[in-house]
């Protein structure tokens, strides 16, 4: 597996070590596949439509904004 490393601000830093038990490089590998998949799912979606690129970003925007709300 290859490694990375990610350039964060120092409060968030000193958040995260707060929570030793949380497995973030973990955290961040899902976060790299949500969107890789979200981004394939959009372009399959454009191949497939008329719907533009415009179109499914504010959707996606639209969508992520009322989940975030139910989860507050």
């Amino acid at each position: 597996m290859t490694n990375m490393t990610l350039s964060i601000p120092e409060q968030l830093f000193e958040k995260m070590k707060a929570m030793r038990e949380i497995r973030w490089s973990e955290i961040a590998r899902q976060a790299f596949e949500n969107k890789i998949m979200e981004t394939d799912f959009e372009e399959k979606l454009l191949k497939k439509s008329k719907i533009t690129q415009k179109d499914i970003e504010d959707i996606s925007r639209k969508i992520k904004r009322e989940v975030a709300q139910d989860l507050n």
